[in-house]
């Protein structure tokens, strides 16, 4: 999947504070930690016994909760322990309990986007009657382990690189830029190599971790949470990704729901081809969405005065770049390539009234044969998106190891094929559907192929029993495509689909009282929305 995908917009890249420990009771029989103890093994009982032991951090409370690194042999002693925030609700006498919540990724720290003020994307009616928790899941962010792809002397070493081929382009013996669309042997070649690369590092690095930080384990997790928060049954709302990991509770636990929400849903029931391709076709729209939009309103301020002109001027860039990086007036920044083009116009589509601006002008700019500000967007420590691309331009790092975690989950959850004639063939596919946004969604997939196995299959939900869950799709979502919220609210029992007629990725939390009310109202209430309700 494209790897600037399943994120929702918020900035999350924040240092995690120091974590309380959690305490590992014995075997429950009754409370909220005991309500399904006949439907699990004797094994488990400890860790769904336990009791977080929150601390204050900052204006949060935070914990540690520790469940097992392999639901298949919990006794084997192994676990992951994950850091876990919340948010006190504002008005704990009318308390309803617990809302978890997931930002999205996968690869997202819930706890740092908590920290982030992430729990204001909540209208005051949800923060006055729930705690607001987050947490990191296995394998991401502040979890012990977490997946790792390199080592620090082998980053020392691919830095040492980068500054070589600096020094080789002082001297005229720079490489053409590598292309987005690779066509020839040679550049099939490359990308392979890249990808396998970047597979073998992983592995290298985290082969004890790599099979057990899948979507369907996360959820096992949250069951756990669950129960260690005191809550008999889950409130939940995940964007993006986190609908995924929402779809898999309701799925392995439906009797134990609540409420759910699921922003920017993603469809269980496609395969790696068909997401990858319909990824790519939501940022083609989404630029196309920019270019119309831009022509229209931003006036003087559009880097082109026809959606056409717009369009022109992208393409001659991304073809232009592809012979010849853009200079920069920086010494400090990099020379635009096209991937770190694609990155910063990809990652732009997210959030609509924070980024179309910058990014117009960054264009204008560009378009003068001046890239420094496509360069200082691309380099930027904490993007106004949530959703930037994994594949950070020239070595820029993240603080966390969402760029891991992201390659790490993806390839677990979807079945990929193990040989290169498959990604090839729908290479062309998605080119002539997409463009560059469709084959780079496709080159993504690459380190897919030598990854180790899941046990996911692509397929329709099932989850029978699941109380009305509330599925939000947006009409103009670049990452999560608007046709994915409709498939997967109507393959959930009584599903309910609410419609946000905008643009950028995902819904609640922006500005549209509309859909805050809607969701407010069934998260508080479980107040059902409509047939055919749009905001």
């Amino acid at each position: 999947m494209n790897r600037a995908g399943l994120q929702r917009r918020r900035p999350f890249r924040l240092g995690l504070a120091a974590l309380a420990a959690v305490t590992l009771a014995g075997c429950t029989t009754g409370g909220a930690g005991g309500e399904a103890a006949g439907n699990r093994r004797p094994q488990l009982e400890r860790f769904y016994g336990q009791k977080l032991a929150w601390k204050a951090c900052g204006e949060l409370r935070c914990a540690r909760l520790t469940v097992p690194r392999d639901y298949a042999h919990p006794e084997n002693g192994k676990t992951f322990v994950l850091p876990v925030a919340k948010a006190v609700a504002d008005d704990p006498d009318r308390r309803v309990g617990s809302l978890v919540y997931n930002p999205g990724g996968p690869g997202a720290s819930g706890v740092s986007d908590i920290k982030a003020d992430g729990s204001d994307a909540f209208g005051d009616a949800v923060r006055a009657r729930f705690d607001i928790v987050s947490f990191d899941p296995r394998g991401v962010g502040g979890s012990s382990p977490a997946v790792k792809c390199a080592e620090p002397d082998e980053q020392d070493d691919q830095e040492e690189g980068e500054d070589d081929h600096e020094e080789g382009e002082e001297d005229g013996q720079a490489e053409e830029p590598e292309p987005i669309t690779p066509r020839t042997v040679p550049e099939r070649a490359r990308a392979l190599a890249e990808a396998d690369a970047e597979t073998a590092a992983c592995v290298r690095s985290s082969s004890a971790v790599l099979p057990h930080v899948g979507t369907e384990d996360a959820a096992r997790d949250m069951d756990v949470l669950r129960a260690a928060l005191g809550d008999r049954k889950l409130t939940y709302l995940g964007w993006s990704y986190g609908t995924s990991l929402g779809t898999s509770y309701a799925e392995q636990f439906p009797d134990r729901v609540r409420a759910l929400v699921l922003d920017g849903g993603v469809d269980p029931s496609l395969d790696w081809r068909q997401r990858a391709l319909s990824q790519g076709a939501g940022f083609r729209k989404a630029v196309d969405d920019y270019a119309e939009h831009c022509a229209e309103i931003a006036g003087d301020s559009c880097p082109g005065a026809t959606p056409e002109e717009i369009g022109d001027l992208l393409d001659d860039l991304y073809e232009q770049t592809a012979h010849e990086p853009l200079p920069v007036t920086d010494e400090d920044l990099h020379e635009v390539d096209p991937r770190t083009l694609l990155d910063v116009v990809t990652a732009a589509m997210y959030s609509p009234e924070d980024d179309w601006k910058d990014l117009s002008r960054a264009l204008a700019a560009a378009g003068e044969g001046d890239g420094t500000e496509i360069a200082e967007l691309a380099e930027s420590d904490e993007p106004a998106t949530a959703g930037a691309p994994r594949r950070a331009a020239h070595g820029a790092r993240s603080a966390e190891n969402d760029d891991e975690a992201i390659v790490a989950v993806s390839c677990l959850d979807v079945p990929h094929p193990r040989t290169a004639g498959p990604y090839w063939k729908a290479l062309g596919a998605a080119e002539r559907t997409a463009g560059v946004y469709g084959t780079s969604s496709v080159v993504d997939e690459l380190p897919c192929k030598n990854w180790p196995a899941g046990t996911t299959r692509p397929h329709r939900v099932e989850a029978d029993g699941v109380p009305p869950v509330l599925v939000v799709g947006t009409t103009g979502d670049p990452a999560t495509p608007y046709e994915e919220a409709r498939s997967l609210a109507a393959q959930l029992p009584g599903g309910m689909l609410l419609t946000y007629d905008g643009l950028g990725h995902t819904a609640y939390g922006r500005s549209d009282a509309c859909v805050q009310h809607a969701v407010d109202a069934y998260l508080i209430d479980l107040k059902r929305v409509r047939p055919d309700t749009t905001c």
